[in-house]
């Protein structure tokens, strides 16, 4: 599955890779922020501006992608073909290694059946091979980190060896440094393995405690780096209220509609280095706060929309948004089918009890909440796609198990039939 899987997202970068090498305005389109900070750590400058400017200290991504691609920099040179290469080519082998969780997961749950196709299925899985062959960001990597976060909080439910769970502490940390939206559901899945041994009468606070311990280990370097640079507390990034803003304003028509970032407006590239980072983020938060208190049910209404452009991809169908998302149309069946075919297979599980719907819950329920409240991107829920490939998977071989059976209760009344009509031909 691996070998295969990458052979298949290198085989697509191979077509689409030169769309990074374009210099436009400064060779943008290579990694954006990501790239810019990277550039600066290969030069020496540290992790800092993240746009077209020197603007010093940056909280706007988290370090462990940037680190990554600042390597990559410093063995293959800036902004060249040979790092395009190497930075996709790593992006294409984390997504062909997340087929080895979704494997397992599926496996732990649903047997060997299962877990063989939602292995498959992974590896031709639409979302997983176009963002890796064209994505440079941390996506990828945090999809990989995220389904292996996910197995092992299905093995820690059935263990207080404190290796273990300082492993999933270690992992969370890990994963947070490199995309702090793992936060959103990391926390909320270790109490409920910490409530399953509670319930057991097994260990459970120890081991709990182990955990917190071990992501505060983890994180507190960038932590401090943050706060002497800044002199406030960030946690992982600082950017939270002006991607509140990015999504929360008089446009409407896009679920992220340009002009209010500072890589596609000069307004607010300005508005950037002269307020600074800090300045800039607390300014554009209270504009968002501001909005929001003065037009609350078009938020409401807002974040409703985000919820079901989440889950199925619809977001409009007037003829501005489709000329900017040419491929909506054909996404909206893709992800809406996916999302019905997974919640067949989620309520399959759940009927079945034995306690293996409420990870999958707690993941669907607590991952896309910050989303619904900002503003969602279409690369946004790829971290999750695992557990949807293998829920549909499940789905999909659940159903067909059931037509199964009544198939066989059909044959066998139809057999039963023909049976008392033959007996009552030999009783005439």
């Amino acid at each position: 599955m691996v070998v295969i899987g990458l052979a298949i997202r290198l085989a697509v970068m191979g077509f689409i890779y030169p769309e990074h090498l374009k210099p436009d305005r400064d060779h943008w389109k290579f990694a954006g922020e990501t790239g810019r900070i990277a550039r600066s750590l290969a030069e020496g400058k540290g992790f800092s501006s993240p746009f077209f400017a020197e603007t010093g200290p940056t909280t706007w991504v988290s370090p462990v992608f940037p680190l990554l691609l600042a390597a990559v920099f410093k063995v293959f040179g800036i902004y060249t073909k040979a790092s395009a290469l190497a930075i996709l080519a790593l992006d294409c082998l984390f997504s062909a290694l997340t087929s080895i969780p979704v494997f397992l997961i599926a496996r732990k749950h649903f047997g060997d059946r299962a877990a063989l196709w939602s292995g498959w299925v992974w590896v031709f899985f639409p979302y997983s091979i176009f963002f890796a062959a064209d994505f440079i960001w941390a996506t990828t990597l945090s999809t990989l980190l995220f389904a292996l976060l996910f197995l092992v909080v299905l093995h820690l439910e059935e263990t207080s060896k404190l290796w273990c769970w300082i492993g999933f502490g270690t992992l969370a940390g890990f994963a947070a440094l490199n995309d702090p939206i793992v936060m959103s559901a990391a926390p909320f899945l270790g109490a409920w393995c910490w409530y399953r041994r509670y319930r057991q009468g097994a260990r459970w606070f120890v081991p709990g405690v182990a955990a917190v311990l071990a992501v505060v280990a983890v994180s507190a370097p960038w932590f401090i780096r943050n706060y002497h640079a800044f002199g406030k507390f960030i946690p992982y990034r600082g950017n939270l209220g002006f991607e509140l803003y990015c999504g929360n304003n008089q446009d409407s028509w896009h679920w992220d509609p340009p002009g209010y970032h500072p890589s596609d407006s000069d307004a607010e590239c300005k508005a950037y280095q002269q307020l600074g980072e800090a300045g800039y983020f607390a300014h554009r938060r209270d504009q968002a706060f501001a909005y929001i208190r003065e037009h609350r049910s078009q938020y409401v209404t807002m974040a409703l929309r985000r919820v079901v452009y989440i889950w199925t991809g619809f977001w409009s169908f007037r003829e501005r948004y489709l000329k900017e998302e040419p491929f909506e149309i054909p996404n909206i069946f893709f992800s809406a089918g996916l999302t019905l075919i997974m919640l067949l297979g989620l309520r399959q599980a759940e009927g079945e009890g034995e306690g293996r719907a409420p990870p999958y819950l707690i993941v669907f329920f607590f991952f896309p909440v910050v989303y619904y409240l900002t503003h969602p991107e279409d690369y946004y829920r790829r971290p999750i796609d695992p557990l949807f490939v293998v829920l549909a998977v499940y789905g999909v071989i659940s159903w067909k198990r059931r037509r199964q059976a009544r198939q066989n209760v059909l044959r066998l009344s139809e057999d039963a039939a023909l049976a008392e009509d033959a007996s009552v031909v030999l009783d005439a």
